[in-house]
């Protein structure tokens, strides 16, 4: 038995005296991290405004009214409550782009993330498992990745095969997966020496069986917990690309893109640059402190903010 098990013995033991089952625990745990209930809260609010975009907004975030262009927000001289966020250089609602911009932040930041954890976690658990040369090789891979300039080499790549939303979705998860290997490659080392993995081995299970069955399944928390970082990474490399000129192309409402076209003003209209950093901001820090919070409600020990 590891110090983990036993960890995990004694913490299931102190639920039992004190009346409550392992899923009545990880519930108390879950509204006691502070940092996790924001996290969570801000995640499932954004995740709404994307899902209900069409409904939200209120104008078409593509239409362009040039005899409307860069209009004030309603809480400065000149402002309207038909455009509450004011309008960009070509007439269009602010508001509406910024709503719109969440499912491209989100589709992005999720696909990309996904991507990166099928790469990432199927190298880690094959050089963790079975060790060797396949270990050599894949860590040969994951030093040669993160030798390369990520930002400098997706911008490159991006250019080279044509800016498009799917196009950026899979360069950003192709250059993040670092991460997932390096942790699950450590956790398959330590759960490939456990007894249920050899007993596993001693029935006749195959390689693959055992992967699937007995090493998985066991790192499910750390891979959640990878993936809601990775989320806000991956957004984040998204909007630097946008913002460069190389990633999600006008006029698809894209928060990075939004945030270069209004730079040129931002002196004399800031909110064209500060409202769309204000919704990365919380995202990102959405996402992080989620992951965050996973991370200690699912350890043995259960700490909590």
């Amino acid at each position: 038995m590891t110090d983990m098990d036993i960890t995990f013995a004694a913490t299931e033991a102190q639920a039992e005296v004190e009346g409550l089952t392992p899923g009545q625990e990880l519930r108390q745990r879950m509204f006691g991290h502070t940092g996790f209930l924001i996290g969570a809260s801000l995640i499932f609010i954004i995740v709404i405004i994307a899902i209900f975009a069409p409904l939200l907004a209120p104008h078409d975030p593509y239409v362009q009214n040039l005899a409307n262009r860069m209009l004030p927000p309603v809480w400065e001289e000149g402002g309207s409550a038909e455009y509450l966020l004011g309008t960009d250089q070509n007439g269009r609602d602010y508001l509406s782009r910024l709503i719109y911009g969440t499912r491209i932040s989100a589709t992005i930041g999720i696909g990309a993330a996904s991507i990166g954890l099928v790469i990432g976690v199927t190298l880690g658990v094959l050089a963790g498992y079975f060790g060797g040369w396949v270990d050599h090789i894949i860590s040969f891979l994951l030093t040669a990745q993160l030798a390369l300039p990520g930002l400098l080499l997706a911008m490159a790549l991006v250019f080279i095969i044509g800016p498009s939303i799917w196009v950026v979705i899979g360069i950003v998860g192709v250059l993040h997966w670092t991460y997932y290997l390096v942790v699950t490659r450590s956790a398959t080392q330590r759960l490939r020496n456990l007894d249920f993995v050899a007993a596993a081995a001693a029935s006749g299970a195959s390689a693959p069986q055992i992967i699937l069955h007995e090493i998985l399944p066991n790192l499910i928390p750390q891979i959640i917990v990878i993936f809601t970082f990775e989320l806000g990474i991956s957004i984040l490399a998204e909007s630097s690309l946008s913002f460069l000129g190389v990633g999600i192309q006008p006029p698809t409402p894209s928060w990075g893109l939004m945030i270069a076209e209004g730079k040129q003003s931002m002196f004399f209209r800031p909110w064209l640059v500060i409202l769309p950093g204000i919704c990365l901001f919380l995202l990102v820090i959405g996402a992080n402190l989620m992951g965050d919070g996973l991370r200690d409600i699912t350890s043995p020990e259960g700490r909590n903010e």
